[in-house]
């Protein structure tokens, strides 16, 4: 595959700073026009001026500038009374390339998304995040390159990497923060190791988060309060509030995986202190459980496994992790009060023995108004809720209004 004609947003790196700068007042207009255009929706000049209550002439000149930046492309012509058709101009997500990046405490998921997110290639490989940034980071890179050849396009042609790790992250500087499972990375540069191989926008977030930024924007764009719920390895929530991620003054809202449960006495977690919902309801946690039981199980998927073939311990051990999941969730929805609550992660996989433990104890304990429309579900983007949510991190960095104007200026 050829590479297409590389344009003047191909070919400039958006400063990491501009996606966090609001609009100044007399500031060029040019990327607010832009966002009405995100939708993918073909619209002509005059209905951009329509819309926006601006000048046809200063709409014709803010649509010239975004179609040099290659950001927008005409789109066919619109029906015409008499004279001239006007033509429509849309949104063109091939303009670029994201890199999305979803590391696991035993996986790496990446993928060469559109700027839609949509994905054009991915890779999975088994890797321990134990092993070190270095070691994990450099993988990523390699996987970076393979899939940007895989897709014909080339490093000029990043819009940005989006990463997400398990554990808390520092968002303004994508920087570990005290992870748990993530030895030697604490206070870890990821950027800037990330950009001494690709000069681009990078921005790091905790995995959970990521996913539910991903499941959101994909599958429930309309929906303002919704709970993601990653019950793997680790256990931890994402929280929409109000239609934007909710990451709390250091970046560590949503970490319900160490609150305590009823049923938690004597069990020591491995952050130290005892009865965590980490320690019972965790893949790894109902494996050591089920062995304790008598059926031998090495991980959380060797507990799914057995269960899929009907072994009744199983299926009890993984509703049992969701009844304790819901016991941290009832609270959760008398606190906030959200309309859907998603359930991913490896364990979430089996099925509907983990969400019937939690519908259970959620809709027992909590009150009726709080339920009267609650949805409790399944992640409908499963694995790869990740790495959609970390493109749709970054394209929401870089296409911001003042991330555009950034473009526009050095143009």
């Amino acid at each position: 595959m050829s590479n297409p004609p590389v344009t003047e947003l191909q070919s400039a790196r958006i400063p990491a700073s501009a996606a966090s700068v609001a609009s100044a007042p007399g500031q060029s207009r040019t990327g607010e026009l832009f966002q009405l255009l995100r939708d993918g929706r073909a619209r002509t000049r005059a209905e951009l001026a329509e819309m926006t209550g601006l000048a046809r002439s200063t709409v014709a000149a803010r649509v010239d500038a975004l179609t040099s930046l290659g950001l927008i492309a005409p789109a066919g012509e619109a029906f015409s009374s008499g004279g001239r058709p006007p033509s429509r101009f849309a949104f063109q997500p091939s303009a670029r390339v994201v890199i999305a990046v979803d590391v696991g405490a035993t996986h790496i998921l990446v993928a060469a998304t559109d700027l839609s997110g949509r994905v054009l290639a991915e890779s999975r490989v088994e890797m321990e995040v134990s092993a070190g940034p270095e070691a994990v980071l450099d993988l990523v890179v390699g996987l970076c390159r393979t899939l940007l050849a895989q897709t014909g396009r080339d490093a000029r042609e990043l819009a940005g990497i989006g990463i997400g790790l398990p554990g808390p992250v520092e968002h303004s500087s994508g920087k570990p923060a005290n992870p748990p499972i993530m030895p030697g990375w604490d206070g870890f540069d990821v950027p800037h190791y990330i950009q001494r191989s690709f000069d681009t926008h990078v921005v790091v977030d905790n995995d959970v988060n990521i996913m539910a930024l991903g499941e959101r924007a994909f599958f429930w764009p309309d929906v303002d309060s919704l709970l993601f719920i990653k019950v793997a390895t680790g256990i931890g929530a994402g929280i929409i509030g109000g239609g934007l991620l909710q990451r709390g003054a250091d970046g560590t809202a949503g970490d319900i995986g160490h609150v305590r449960v009823p049923r938690g006495d004597g069990v020591l977690c491995r952050c130290g202190n005892y009865g965590c919902l980490e320690a019972l309801a965790s893949g790894p946690a109902v494996a050591v459980a089920l062995t304790a039981d008598g059926v031998p199980a090495a991980t959380g998927e060797d507990v799914l496994e057995l269960a899929r073939r009907g072994n009744l311990k199983a299926i009890q051990a993984v509703r049992q992790a969701g009844r304790d999941v819901g016991d941290v969730l009832a609270t959760c929805v008398s606190l906030l009060n959200p309309s859907v609550i998603v359930i991913g992660g490896g364990l979430a996989a089996g099925g509907e023995y983990l969400l019937a433990g939690v519908r259970e104890v959620v809709y027992q304990r909590s009150l009726p108004l709080a339920t009267a429309r609650l949805r409790i579900v399944q992640s409908m983007a499963a694995d790869e809720a990740g790495v959609l949510g970390a493109s749709r991190m970054v394209v929401d960095d870089v296409l911001s209004p003042a991330s555009i104007e950034a473009l526009l200026e050095k143009a």
